[in-house]
């Protein structure tokens, strides 16, 4: 059982929801969490009493995760919105879900484990993944790249940031010095 008892939680989100006190007030005069309110009111506007009841742990569907990620782009829902709307108890899902969409795909939401980037998990001879490579492991040639690539975003951010800054002549400038 959580922190709330259900009838609780709808008379809170009830009282909320007629509009005559704020947010703070309420959870004030109910003895609740203001953020937890939220959710409750938010979830209460759409489902009724049954979007703010306590839902046991419930496993997703890819298809369902899927649909709940293109709906939340298409209409640019924020994920505590997604959440209410589709009746999803904890709405930082949602952010784990999109995390796994954006890195595999569909088939990222299949899986029930923890996701984990293909491009930050080194992989054994067998197959088998494991966590981040430490720079010990990783080869010569995996080291000398990344230092490459560092240096040229490097290059990079210096020329940006002199271009962004105002021209004027050498003679104008002060002289930079050494002391401080």
């Amino acid at each position: 059982m959580g922190r709330y008892s259900d009838q609780a939680k709808i008379a809170a989100a009830e009282d909320y929801c007629r509009g005559h006190l704020g947010l703070r007030e309420v959870a004030g005069r109910h003895g609740v969490n203001v953020a937890s309110l939220r959710l409750w009111a938010a979830a209460y506007r759409i489902h009724g009493a049954a979007g703010v009841r306590t839902k046991n742990r419930k496993f997703y569907s890819a298809e369902f995760k899927l649909a709940v990620l293109q709906r939340m782009r298409s209409e640019k829902l924020s994920r505590r919105q997604a959440a209410a709307l589709f009746n999803v108890r904890r709405h930082d899902m949602i952010g784990v879900w999109q995390r796994a969409y954006d890195c595999g795909g569909v088939a990222a939401l299949h899986r029930t484990a923890e996701f984990w980037c293909e491009s930050m998990v080194e992989k054994s001879e067998d197959g088998r993944t494991g966590k981040k490579r430490t720079d010990d492991k990783r080869t010569r040639q995996e080291l000398l790249d990344e230092l490459q690539k560092l240096r040229m975003e490097n290059a990079y951010l210096k020329k940006l940031k002199a271009l962004a800054q105002p021209d004027e002549p050498a003679h104008d400038r002060e002289p930079k010095s050494c002391k401080s």
